[in-house]
């Protein structure tokens, strides 16, 4: 690949990892995935994510944030945590934040709560936003629009949604993630017939590993874990569903991820 890609998503400190974790980095550098970003998706979360990335600094950023899945854990220890971690400099991103209606393992309020004070972060630290959206699509567009324009730049991470959803975000000047969820035949066709409205520089890839691994890979891995190793398959159904060739989705997602996250 003559683009090293960027892994914008993938949650490396997940404990499916504890015991190949440096295999499993060497594996992505193998397959041409020479930067990773770890995400941060709850108060611990972040901080280990932040640890994972400064062992490796140059190779390794994190994002510092709580999921909507963690935000009854939210609190001000929360604000004053994430704060501190932004400044780190490996910390790129705000987030994982958002909404998730699809299984409110935390209540909605807690959800509404958590993401309006993390995009306030965002906006006081100027820092991008790694956007978490599930079932919430109305409530998600509400709290983050007021916002956007004291935000630096903003990501739909794991983007699933329909066309006119999708419309919307990029009406809204968001840019756009796409995982493995397009290599899945039963839920994903729809993302083939509108990933090609997705402006060329609004464009990012990622993994989301250990979930989503890409039911297009052949041979199938012996196990469903997802890995950054494999972010070149979802580069190339992405690639294949735009009519573009892999050359150049592999320049202009590395391109946009590095500029999305400030990257040298």
């Amino acid at each position: 690949m003559p683009y090293p890609l960027i892994d914008i998503g993938a949650n490396l400190t997940h404990d499916s990892f504890d015991d190949d974790r440096a295999e499993v980095m060497q594996r992505a550098s193998d397959a041409g995935v020479h930067r990773m970003i770890v995400t941060g998706s709850s108060n611990q979360g972040s901080i280990d994510a932040v640890r994972l990335a400064e062992t490796e600094p140059g190779r390794l950023y994190a994002t510092a944030g709580v999921h909507p899945h963690h935000a009854t854990d939210f609190d001000a220890s929360s604000i004053e945590l994430i704060t501190r971690l932004a400044a780190k400099e490996v910390v790129v991103a705000v987030g994982e934040c958002g909404l998730d209606y699809c299984r409110n393992f935390s209540p909605r309020q807690a959800q509404l709560d958590a993401f309006r004070s993390q995009l306030k972060i965002a906006a006081e630290t100027a820092l991008p936003v790694f956007l978490h959206q599930r079932d919430a699509h109305d409530d998600f567009v509400e709290v983050l629009e007021p916002m956007l324009p004291k935000l630096t730049r903003a990501v739909a991470h794991c983007f699933t949604g329909e066309g006119e959803s999708l419309r919307e975000y990029l009406a809204m000047g968001l840019w756009i993630g796409i995982t493995g969820w397009i290599c899945d035949e039963r839920r994903g066709a729809h993302l083939h017939d509108i990933v090609a409205t997705i402006p060329d520089d609004r464009l990012l890839i990622e993994t989301d590993a250990p979930y989503l691994l890409p039911r297009t890979i052949q041979p199938q891995p012996k196990t469903r874990r997802n890995e950054p190793a494999y972010l070149p398959e979802v580069l190339r159904v992405v690639a294949e569903a735009r009519d573009q060739s892999a050359e150049h989705v592999a320049r202009i997602t590395t391109e946009n991820a590095m500029r999305f996250f400030g990257l040298n």
